[in-house]
């Protein structure tokens, strides 16, 4: 038995926190069937929204040449989309507390499924492509924040890391799977007389409309509506969600729930976020150029895709690693501040590893290490903030954070231009890892999560 009162102050104690005895084997049997029935639909979720975005990318050459489009028209569209995508992160969160997760993010994914009309209609006009992507990042807005919170409704802090973990790595393995589709579906240029680029994004949105449909008949928004736990099972999982946030309501009411949304520990949680962000779009965005630049001139598009996809297979390894020893061990500041340190040695590597195999070596630490910190980093922000403030502040940080989709590609671009090499790009995204690591000894994630429960 677990008695949830012995590792708090004593006056939290007194005052806020009854005691809460758990039976560790109902809390395990209930997160098995938890990670069951409920991980592969979050996988599935995050993995279409992403493969949307990915594929976007892919057909931005085709979709210029035949649009008429010039690069600078295609990337502003791209800036449009995380700009609303920034806005709209909050907003979005907020209805989710209020309408439900089933219906909010179903809703969501069928809008974004619904839009692969857009890929039959669109009009040969700049326009068109800017008001396609400006609603894109309106809806997609809500679908991994809300992801994000929506967890905290059914993982306790003991089993957070791996769960974020087996969600998060739906990014590299939607790089390599949607890397090596794309190609083949852009081959279909000219059947039923649409374009490649028309195809591919028609066949990335489609799986959104089914998943959304999906979610509106089978997502539960919460452990209470889930038949296939038994009544204890249901008990204990919300006797230790409520015993884990007592202590961050308790903080809250100490201030006003602006006060706490912009309060220094919120701050410091969206500049680390900020950080790690501008590595994930390094890797994203750049990477491809990177490994053709070590590669050789010479190589050709498969080859290069190949060797991109090494480091996400590496990402995926790491996160899994990394996520399995911080909830068995029941630690998170190291397991975030080491995974960035990683990074930012893989960063250098790359930069200034000489060797095209010592290089690729850096690109595998580098991705390895920032998707790790990112899935280490989704464990700890929940419990820092009260249950009144949760949405806002998720949603807020992960804004803030996303900032670093619009800072990023003009910087190192700016930097390529300036030093003729992307060794810059690299060290400057170093620079921000270790930054980041700083941060995290400032943020106050204690060396056990609060629920102290051993995970099995």
């Amino acid at each position: 038995m677990t008695d949830f009162s012995t590792d708090l102050p004593a006056q939290v104690t007194r005052t806020a926190v009854k005691a809460t005895y758990v039976d560790p084997a109902v809390l395990h049997s209930a997160m098995v069937k938890i990670f069951r029935r409920l991980m592969g639909f979050l996988f599935l979720m995050f993995f279409v929204e992403n493969l949307e975005r990915m594929n976007m990318g892919f057909s931005g050459p085709a979709m210029v040449r035949d649009l008429g489009l010039t690069s600078a028209q295609f990337g502003f569209a791209m800036t449009l989309f995380y700009l609303a995508y920034t806005a709209c992160g909050i907003p979005a969160n907020l209805m989710l507390e209020r309408v439900g997760a089933r219906r909010w993010i179903g809703g969501s994914m069928i809008v974004l499924g619904l839009g692969f009309t857009t890929a039959l209609f669109v009009v040969p006009k700049a326009s068109s492509i800017y008001a396609v992507r400006l609603l894109t990042g309106a809806v997609e807005a809500g679908i991994m924040p809300g992801i994000l919170l929506y967890m905290t409704h059914w993982f306790p802090a003991a089993y957070r890391a791996r769960a974020t973990a087996l969600l998060l790595i739906a990014i590299p393995i939607t790089a390599m799977i949607g890397s090596a589709l794309s190609g083949y579906i852009l081959r279909l240029d000219g059947v039923w007389n649409l374009q490649g680029w028309q195809w591919l994004l028609m066949l990335s949105r489609i799986p959104a409309l089914i998943v959304g449909l999906l979610i509106l008949v089978k997502l539960l928004d919460s452990p209470l509506q889930a038949k296939w736990l038994t009544f204890a099972e249901k008990r204990t999982l919300a006797d230790v969600l409520d015993a884990e946030h007592q202590i961050a309501d308790l903080q809250g009411m100490r201030v006003s729930f602006w006060k706490e949304i912009f309060s220094p520990t919120v701050i410091r949680y969206a500049l680390t976020y900020f950080f790690l962000i501008n590595s994930l779009v390094m890797l994203t965005i750049w990477a491809p150029l990177l490994v053709h630049g070590f590669a050789g001139i010479g190589s050709g598009h498969v080859a290069v895709g190949l060797l991109a996809a090494i480091p996400q297979f590496a990402a995926v390894v790491m996160m899994v690693i990394v996520g399995e020893f911080s909830d068995r061990l029941q630690e998170r500041r190291w397991h975030l501040l080491v995974p960035m340190l990683i990074a930012a040695l893989g960063w250098l590597l790359t930069a200034y590893g000489g060797d095209a195999l010592i290089r690729l070596a850096g690109l595998c630490l580098a991705c390895g290490g920032v998707y790790a910190a990112i899935a280490i980093f989704w464990t700890t922000p929940d419990y820092a903030l009260s249950r009144r403030a949760r949405a806002v502040g998720i949603a807020a940080i992960s804004t803030f954070g996303n900032m670093a989709l619009i800072l990023n590609p003009w910087m190192v671009g700016k930097l390529h231009d300036l030093t003729g090499s992307f060794a810059t790009g690299s060290v400057f995204s170093a620079i921000l890892l270790v930054a980041a690591a700083v941060l995290v000894l400032r943020l106050p994630i204690s060396s056990k999560t609060l629920g102290q429960i051993r995970a099995i």
